[in-house]
């Protein structure tokens, strides 16, 4: 099945808003094994959305809208596809019933233009919206699906994985196993070049390498005839992978972050944490911060951004810093000690560096020190890292927590 995606809405066209639900499906669809060949954005006209419309079916086999569903003049997408389609608009009845209950909770009149929300072009089956008022339609003509589904992304997403995917599994012959394994520390193009030999060969399992600041994400998928053969032809290839970027992986999963990760490797071996941070400014403890139930191991920290402030909260001393330097290896260790003998945690972080974009101590942009304290001593990188200077913090972040990850394996 060959599938084709288009997002309605001028606003996207503009740069107002950014696209975020042709990803999403895209991701859904190779899954089920379906090709995506053509993305597409289309202002709120009429005239443009046909001019898509018989394009796409003259090559695809599946259209998919999202956008345009609502009760304003600009909302066409619907009455626009209905005209393709040669059906008229007809009310679903479920839908009209939400609408009416939805403006007697909120004690509103239920306008005309509201009711256009439960209307969907005739012949087609309603995809029910459980997070918002405007329905979906599935319907068929000469053989191509064609689907409408909602803007925002709070109302796309459920009705992607609760109403079109399970209606799409029914019509695909593929089953589909994936692991998405991650990594931080090492480049897209060092992955590509130590991955080419298994891209190379690939059939079935494939291999796909994706860039998702500030780590790297490859993904093994396999197809066969159940999920349980896909899945054991997916193992051993992921586990090839593992092998040849050794150290970088950190975890598996469509979502874990690296701080995620390790921070509940901290939760479940009950191993507390704090940090010293300068030119982080707080960023590592408020990842610390995402993760629920962190606070069993994460007491809290400091932010020792001025260098008198070091010497003050974690007892930096002023002569390591006036010897040094702010940005160095003695001072990035002595903000981890100090760190760590202030709260009596398992481990402690210390950053310093220069985020940029002008040079600090004659260092320039992009020179972090990352000290790690422990129960195994204290140790200290250096790091020289490219970017913006928000860029820069992220990443470093990501490697204070790399460095912790790696201390847990010891």
């Amino acid at each position: 099945m060959q599938a084709e995606i288009i997002a309605v809405g001028t606003e996207m066209l503009l740069g107002e808003i950014t696209d975020t639900n042709s990803p999403y499906l895209a991701r859904q669809l190779a899954q089920l094994g379906i090709d995506i060949y053509y993305q597409e954005t289309v202002g709120d006209n009429p005239q443009r959305i046909t001019a898509l419309l018989q394009q796409a079916s003259q090559r695809s086999d599946l259209v998919i809208l999202s956008g345009g569903l609502g009760p304003t003049a600009d909302d066409v997408t619907k009455r626009t596809v209905a005209e393709f389609l040669h059906q008229p608009l007809v009310t679903n009845a479920q839908a009209k019933e939400k609408l009416t209950a939805t403006a007697a909770r909120l004690q509103h009149a239920l306008t005309s233009n509201n009711l256009v929300q439960a209307q969907l072009p005739a012949g087609g089956e309603p995809l029910p919206n459980r997070t918002g008022l405007a329905v979906g339609s599935w319907n068929v003509m000469q053989g191509t699906i064609y689907v409408t589904l909602p803007g925002p992304p709070q109302e796309f997403k459920p009705m992607v994985s609760e109403q079109l995917i399970p209606r799409l599994a029914q019509h695909t012959h593929k089953v589909l196993a994936s692991t998405m394994l991650r990594f931080y520390g090492l480049t897209e193009s060092v992955i590509a070049t130590k991955l080419a030999p298994l891209i190379d060969a690939q059939t079935n399992p494939t291999i796909a390498i994706y860039y998702q600041f500030p780590d790297i994400a490859v993904r093994v998928t396999a197809q066969a005839a159940d999920h349980a053969a896909a899945e054991q032809l997916v193992a051993p290839v992921a586990a090839q992978v593992k092998d040849l970027l050794g150290d970088a992986y950190y975890g598996t999963g469509e979502h874990g972050s690296l701080a995620q990760v390790v921070g509940q490797q901290l939760i479940t071996r009950h191993l507390t944490i704090t940090a010293a941070e300068s030119l982080t400014a707080g960023e590592f403890q408020a990842s610390l911060g995402t993760i629920s139930g962190i606070s069993a191991v994460f007491p809290g920290g400091f932010v020792t951004y001025a260098p008198a402030q070091k010497t003050a909260m974690i007892g930096v001393p002023a002569a390591t810093i006036k010897q040094y330097g702010v940005v160095s290896r003695e001072t990035a260790a002595a903000m981890a000690e100090g760190a760590r003998a202030k709260v009596g945690t398992d481990y402690a972080l210390g950053f310093t560096g220069v985020a940029g974009p002008d040079t600090l101590e004659g260092q320039p942009a992009g020179t972090v020190f990352i000290g790690l304290a422990g129960p195994q001593g204290t140790t200290v990188q250096e790091f020289h890292l490219l970017g913006s200077r928000n860029e820069v913090r992220a990443r470093a972040v990501a490697w204070g927590f790399k460095m912790l990850q790696n201390a847990l394996k010891n």
